[in-house]
């Protein structure tokens, strides 16, 4: 399958995920540079390095390496991170996916604790089981992460434990490090119940949303 080019446009109550671009340069820029105090384990492009950032992006995307996609807040119409699916791994007999990771995600910091995030993955989770049948999607993080490794969980992920030494640090200072990284998981037969917990905790965060839209009005 043409794994980069059978991405479509995922739209919720909260966010939509454009298959990413330079026009989200941008958004992206804005959205980064306003409080960077949450990224110390994350890669997270400056606004100077947005363009590059993109360009890097699409040729993994040309190489059928991602899916990269911009999260654009519904609310504002503008994009207030990004996100992937990322190493694809076909089934033995090379056809289609058996297997996905999500990753390669960050927000801006308006954006965080607002229910993107959830609704994002739901999205994505969604479309990885009910369109592409997988058998498992993957999440990893650097293992000193706890915010991340948080909200991963409350998603839905199951902890899988740490891999030592198993990818680049993103740490300020270790420039050429590896780290340890944390390993989570959903699989098919899991995914029932975790899209009726996604379900449930996205409903209610649209509904503390229109209350407080309508006490402000």
């Amino acid at each position: 399958m043409g794994f980069a080019r059978d991405v479509p446009v995922l739209e919720g109550a909260l966010v939509r995920l454009e298959p990413l671009e330079l026009r989200h340069a941008a958004d992206l820029a804005r959205a980064a540079d306003v409080d960077r105090a949450t990224y110390g384990f994350t890669q997270v492009p400056t606004a100077d390095d947005v363009p590059d950032y993109i360009a890097d992006r699409l040729a993994r995307a040309a190489a059928g390496q991602a899916a990269p996609y911009a999260q654009v807040d519904l609310a504002s119409g503008r994009a207030v991170g990004a996100t992937a699916y990322w190493e694809p791994r076909p089934w033995p007999d090379g056809e289609g996916l058996c297997a996905v990771e999500i990753g390669s995600t960050w927000l801006g910091a308006a954006a965080q604790g607002t229910g993107v995030n959830a609704e994002a993955k739901y999205l994505l989770f969604r479309h990885a089981f009910e369109a592409w049948n997988v058998a498992r999607v993957d999440l990893k993080t650097d293992a000193r992460n706890a915010r991340s490794r948080a909200a991963i969980e409350a998603v839905g992920a199951r902890f899988e434990g740490v891999l030592r030494n198993w990818g680049r640090s993103w740490a300020p200072g270790e420039d050429g490090l590896l780290r340890d990284s944390a390993m989570f998981s959903v699989t098919a037969e899991e995914w029932p119940r975790c899209r009726a917990r996604l379900e449930e905790r996205i409903a209610e965060i649209a509904a503390r949303q229109t209350d407080a839209g309508r006490a402000a009005g």
